[in-house]
């Protein structure tokens, strides 16, 4: 089971929100996911972002691989 740390898309049409998970890399992106472990907000100006900063820690320790925006997200939040 390969795990990655990835968005899930939510909110209306033209409004979106996500939120940062982590999940099985074979499942959909909206789909069933192990943990929320933050999320991100683009609409508002700057972004808004919330994390959980030692969950993250923890399941990067455990192997799972940020996707290429998660990992921007990470980086500008100093994680």
């Amino acid at each position: 089971m390969a795990v990655k740390i990835r968005l899930a898309r939510h909110g209306a049409k033209k409004r979106p929100f996500y939120r940062i998970v982590i999940a099985d890399s074979e499942h959909p992106r909206d789909g069933r996911y192990i943990e929320a472990v933050g999320t991100y907000d683009p609409v508002l100006n700057p972004a808004k972002v919330s994390l959980k900063g030692e969950r993250i820690k923890h399941w990067i320790g455990m192997g799972a691989k940020p996707t290429d925006t998660v990992k921007n997200i990470l980086k500008k939040e100093k994680i």
